[in-house]
Formats: C-alpha cells, sequence, structure tokens
C-alpha cells in the first residue's frame, strides 16, 4: 500500500451522496494509510509523496455491486437459453452446466467474473454463490474469496444453497442434492468465523443467502434460517419476485404473495436486501419500505430474461435502500458496473415516458428526470455498501476508504461532452482507467490490472468454454 498519494487537478468528483452533496467542488485528493484524508483544490505534494496528474479525467468511487454470479462467467450467451425466460432459462443454463464447476474452473469463472468488474472500476463485490452441497471436494467459499483477495478487492460471499430439491431441478440430468439444515449452517458458520468482518475497513463479510427462499427451504425453516443468520450478526439475503413465477408459486403453496410470506417468517428489516424484486404490489412496496429491506436492483438481467423492470424509482421513494446488482454473466452478458449503470439511467426514462398520456386525458411529455445520474451513482455506491454493511465505504469524502475510479475520457464516444462529469453514464462504453484504489492500494493503474496476463485469462476461458460443450 503507498504510504501516501495526491490526485490533483480531476476534472470533476462524484461523492456518491445524494443531493448537491453528489458533486465534490475538490479538484484534489490526498490519501494516507488507505483513507481520504484532504480534499480541496491547489493542495501541495507533500515532500516525496507521489502525484497522480487527473487533468481531463473524472473520479468516482469505487461501484460495489450487490449481486452476482461469478460463476457464471463461463456460460456467456449459452444458445439453448438465449431466447428462454426464467424458468426454462435456469434448467438449460446454470442448472444444466453447474456439476462441471470444480475447483478449477469455478476459480477461473471467478477471475474472469472480477476481472471483468474491476476493469470497469468496480472494487467491492458481493457473489450470490450457490454451489454447495455436502461433500464437496473443497471449499467454494475460500476459492472466491482468495480470488477476490488477489485482485485487491472488497468481497462479501452471499451463501446460497438449498435444503430441497426444486421442481425444475428434478431429473436426473438436472438435480444437485441439496444439504441439510444442520450441514447448511455449520457451513455458514464456518465459514462466517474464518472470512467475516465487521466494523470500518472491513475487506470480507458474509450473508445468510439461501438461493430462493420460498422455494429452497421449507416454509418451517425459514424462521430458523433468519434467527442463526441474526444470532452470527449476519444479513440475509436472497433472490425474490424475479418473475410473475413467484406470484403464481406463493399463491398456490402459501395463499399469499412472495413479501407477505417474507413478512409472516422474519425475513424482512434493515438487515434484509433482496435481488431482482420485480413484480411488486403497492402493499409489499410500503412493506418494504417500512422495514427497511433492501433491493439488489438488477435491470440489465431481468431486461435479457423478459422478467420487467422492478420499480426501483418508487421503492427509493418509499425510503427503500436501493443498491445495483449486475447479476450473473449467464444472463447478461455484459456483466460490468458501467453497462449496467448506463442502462439504468436509460431503462426508467424510456418506461416512464411509455407510460405518459397525451393532453387531456394525461399531462403529456414527461419521464425525462425518472432517474438522474446522481441517482443512479448514489444507488451503485453508498447505497451499495450500506445494503452490504460495508462501513465507511462508497462515497469520497474526508475520513472514507479510499476506493475509487479515476476514469480518462478519451474515447470518441466521450469526445463533445459538455459537462464530462457524467460521461461514463450517460455515454457508457468502458472509459479508460487510470487508476483504481480499494483501501488505498493501487488495483488498476493505466488501465492495467498488475500481474494480470489479459491473453493468458482469454486463452482458459476459451478452453474451459469448449471443455464445458464436451463435457455436455
Amino acid at each position: 500500500m503507498r504510504s501516501s498519494l495526491l490526485i490533483r487537478h480531476a476534472q470533476a468528483v462524484f461523492t456518491g451522496l445524494r443531493g448537491a452533496d453528489a458533486r465534490s467542488a475538490a479538484t484534489d485528493l490526498r490519501i494516507a494509510n488507505g483513507t481520504i484524508v484532504e480534499m480541496g483544490r491547489g493542495l501541495q505534494a507533500q515532500a516525496g509523496e507521489p502525484v497522480l496528474d487527473a487533468s481531463d479525467c473524472v473520479v468516482y468511487p469505487g461501484w460495489v455491486n450487490t449481486h452476482h454470479h461469478l460463476f457464471q462467467s463461463l456460460l456467456k450467451g449459452v444458445p439453448a437459453g438465449i431466447d428462454a425466460t426464467l424458468s426454462p432459462w435456469l434448467q438449460a443454463v446454470p442448472f444444466a452446466f453447474r456439476r462441471g464447476f470444480d475447483e478449477r474452473r469455478l476459480r477461473i469463472a471467478a477471475r474472469i467474473g472480477l476481472v471483468e468488474l474491476l476493469r470497469s472500476g468496480c472494487t467491492t463485490v458481493a457473489d450470490h454463490h450457490y454451489l454447495f452441497q455436502a461433500g464437496a471436494d473443497h471449499d467454494a467459499a475460500a476459492v472466491l474469496f482468495e480470488e477476490a483477495e488477489a485482485l485487491g478487492m472488497r468481497f462479501m460471499l452471499l451463501r446460497g444453497g438449498a435444503t430441497v430439491t426444486r421442481k425444475l431441478e428434478d431429473s436426473d440430468r438436472l438435480i444437485q442434492p441439496p444439504e441439510t439444515l444442520d450441514q447448511m449452517l455449520a457451513a455458514i458458520e464456518r465459514t462466517a468465523a474464518r472470512f467475516h468482518q465487521a466494523g470500518p475497513g472491513a475487506r470480507r463479510r458474509v450473508a445468510m443467502a439461501p438461493t430462493s427462499v420460498h422455494v429452497s427451504l421449507p416454509r418451517e425453516q425459514l424462521k430458523e434460517v433468519a434467527r442463526a443468520a441474526r444470532a452470527m450478526g449476519l444479513p440475509l439475503h436472497s433472490h425474490m419476485s424475479e418473475s410473475v413465477a413467484y406470484i403464481e408459486y406463493c399463491r398456490e403453496m402459501h395463499r399469499c404473495l412472495p413479501i407477505e410470506y417474507l413478512a409472516d417468517n422474519e425475513w424482512l428489516g434493515p438487515d434484509v436486501f433482496l435481488a431482482h424484486l420485480v413484480h411488486l404490489s403497492p402493499g409489499e412496496m410500503k412493506m418494504l419500505g417500512d422495514t427497511g429491506t433492501g433491493i439488489a436492483h438488477c435491470p440489465q438481467s431481468n431486461a435479457r430474461l423478459a422478467d420487467g423492470i422492478a420499480p426501483a424509482p418508487a421503492l427509493d421513494r418509499l425510503g427503500v435502500p436501493i443498491s445495483i446488482g449486475v447479476d450473473g454473466a449467464a444472463s447478461n452478458e455484459a456483466a460490468d458496473m458501467i453497462s449496467e449503470l448506463h442502462f439504468t439511467w436509460l431503462l426508467h426514462r424510456a418506461q416512464a415516458g411509455a407510460l405518459t398520456r397525451p393532453r387531456p386525458e394525461g399531462e403529456g411529455e414527461a419521464g425525462a428526470d425518472t432517474v438522474t445520474v446522481e441517482q443512479v451513482v448514489h444507488w451503485a455506491t453508498a447505497g451499495g455498501a450500506g445494503v452490504l454493511g460495508f462501513e465507511g465505504v462508497g462515497t469520497l469524502q474526508v475520513g472514507q476508504a479510499a476506493d475509487m475510479a479515476v476514469y480518462e475520457l478519451d474515447d470518441p464516444r466521450y469526445f463533445g461532452l459538455h459537462d464530462p462529469a457524467i460521461g461514463p453514464i450517460v455515454s457508457g462504453g468502458r472509459p479508460r482507467l487510470r487508476l483504481a484504489l480499494c483501501g488505498g492500494e493501487v488495483v488498476v493503474e493505466d488501465d492495467a490490472i498488475p500481474g494480470l496476463d489479459l491473453a493468458a485469462l482469454r486463452a482458459q476461458a476459451r478452453d474451459e468454454v469448449k471443455a464445458l460443450l464436451r463435457a455436455g
């Protein structure tokens, strides 16, 4: 770690905060011992202090990706699932290939996914990994933490799994024997004891995250799992209300809506965040806001699978903590944060415009301010750190962790911007990373990850895809 670093002459600095505080008047940031210690204009270098000239660059907090499936980095664009909705896609892609992920292949897939994220300026990743079963010959949790640590990133394991076999998996080709409840809880307790950190400066965290809680656990286990997590000081996470099938299932099996089912079983609260939340009734939305239950909003994956659009702006107004998740690369073939945020900014405006009506029946043209750049940045930084529980992370302020991305807007797609500060969000693409820091450590420099052989990783990916196809 560099003991001190001065970044000077930035063209713009986004803070990750809301409202008028979303942009800083500072052009210079001083970092010492992993923390931002000074922000201002015209800061002078101290004796021997390295200086980065950030002229023509914009500075953002490091992105916080709150929901991913790293093993899927080797399952992009699988033809059998490319035009499928969620349920048949699950059968054709992740369920069909998951038996092929031994320790080596999981490690390669995780490295690909983390590298893709890091190159977009993402410094914190929460991975919802659910390939766990009793008697496995490797510790998947350890593999994931090791790969993130090797790249210098903050990492949270959303420890998935199930104690029952879902109807979608109930065939000789797809079935994966589930854990017992005792096995699952014991494994999570061991993982948390080894990796989970709390308090400011944490770099590793763990959450209790049954894969899709309404089908991954029988009803009688939900409260026990929630209470076990809270006794261990772990947050709760799961997929929820991703498609209309969730509503159909809960109505048929439980005679209620999905969020009502969670409320009845102690699965709502400020220590809970849920992925997707696309299909919600007004009453369910209010319950989420009243309890402070968060969302990992995954717009590109939800669009790709024809799930729909989560009502993130409306949930935000109700006080629901909003964060952004890229989701798995098997349902989001560009699994990076810049493309996710560019799409988020556009998507909600398009949806709002589609709902407008001409005068006099409606108000005419509207919706272009439904989601602002500042709001999207907040969701993907401070919002994400908040739902994951990483303290002192997610904003660029004095006293906060030095997690940041310094983007150089040197591609023609950014030429001509009247407000270069918003370029990464409104123009999309992949802006060149002059520097990325995580806890003050350099994780990307001059658009390259130190020590990474990108060509070798590409070759490994190609070989592993061929091997997966040969195995059927």
